[in-house]
């Protein structure tokens, strides 16, 4: 009447489930994002982003701490800067904010973390788009590569393991490659932003690094809708040298993700990006969803999806939850 192999028999006891789990998640997968802003006095927090906040100097050198002991992986670093200009210059300016940032971290940690920075104009003008305008206001690609080579050097010479470029310029992996391998800096790594969508979930984000934008990002971010179009944007970024590729968001991508894992011979990362965190904390203020088991449930759901290595604002958190 009953088959003989009852697969809740493998149910049976939480010793039994993580003896045959086929998906684990482990504190060392999982990257912290932070900001940093400058001139700040004190920690402030986002309103949109429950618990996060913008860093000072000191407090974001003890969060790095913190976040390391915790056993996450890495640190992603966005600064906020006090001025903006039309060309960004903040960004490659060795005093700018981020860069003052990476070296204090890489002072203070060494290589006991993979320091990461965000290789992007979008926080530094005062148009906030990810690259330079031409004369007719759109976002000018070539100018804008010429600009992100100048800031990879920075970021590197500040002290960045990985660069994270995520304006979606064509060409910006090879162009940023060539850059650092012509001034020496062979061992500076790339986290591309391979399939980054014009999705609604950026907007908390928007309010963390105080971004100028009006308007959008469709004219170079992907849309929603285009999966092939994503493959290609990574075999592009593979060929141009990218050591880590990368889709954004990740919770409404999962089988972006899934498909970009199948083509990919370099580590597949995901970012858990602001709306996502913000919804879940939204749902849990309200008393309908269990924070720690939803956290680590969209976790895994992006891990088992392919992702190597996960970004989340949950991730000194979760690294807790999982020891």
């Amino acid at each position: 009447m009953f088959p003989s192999h009852r697969p809740r028999r493998l149910r049976t006891t939480a010793a039994m489930r993580g003896l045959v789990g086929e998906t684990e998640v482990r504190p060392n997968q999982l990257v912290l994002p932070m900001f940093v802003k400058e001139g700040a006095t004190e920690p402030v927090p986002i309103a949109t982003m429950p618990g996060v906040v913008q860093h000072t100097r000191d407090s974001l050198r003890k969060a790095a701490v913190e976040a390391v002991r915790s056993g996450v992986g890495g640190l992603m670093l966005f600064g906020v800067p006090r001025t903006r200009d039309a060309v960004g210059s903040g960004g490659i300016d060795p005093n700018g904010v981020l860069n003052v940032a990476l070296r204090d971290l890489r002072a203070e940690l060494g290589d006991e973390t993979v320091l990461m920075s965000d290789l992007c104009l979008d926080e530094f003008t005062d148009h906030g788009h990810c690259g330079v305008l031409d004369h007719d206001g759109n976002v000018d690609n070539d100018a804008t590569l010429r600009v992100y080579g100048e800031m990879a050097l920075a970021q590197s010479e500040a002290g960045a393991h990985l660069l994270g470029p995520s304006g979606m310029m064509d060409g910006q992996v090879g162009a940023i490659r060539e850059a650092l391998d012509r001034a020496g800096h062979t061992s500076t790594g790339i986290l591309a932003y391979s399939a980054k969508y014009s999705s609604a979930f950026y907007g908390p984000f928007r309010d963390a690094v105080e971004s100028q934008l009006t308007g959008d990002r469709k004219t170079y971010q992907q849309d929603p809708g285009n999966v092939r179009e994503a493959l290609r944007e990574v075999r592009l970024d593979l060929d141009e040298g990218a050591d880590v590729v990368m889709v954004k968001p990740a919770m409404l991508y999962l089988d972006v993700i899934r498909a970009v894992a199948e083509i990919s011979d370099v580590p597949v990362a995901a970012y858990q990006i602001s709306g996502e965190y913000a919804m879940i904390e939204a749902a849990v203020a309200g008393g309908w969803l269990d924070r720690r088991a939803a956290v680590l449930e969209t976790l895994t759901a992006i891990r088992r999806a392919g992702a190597d290595i996960m970004l989340t604002y949950w991730a000194v958190e979760a690294a807790g939850w999982l020891r």
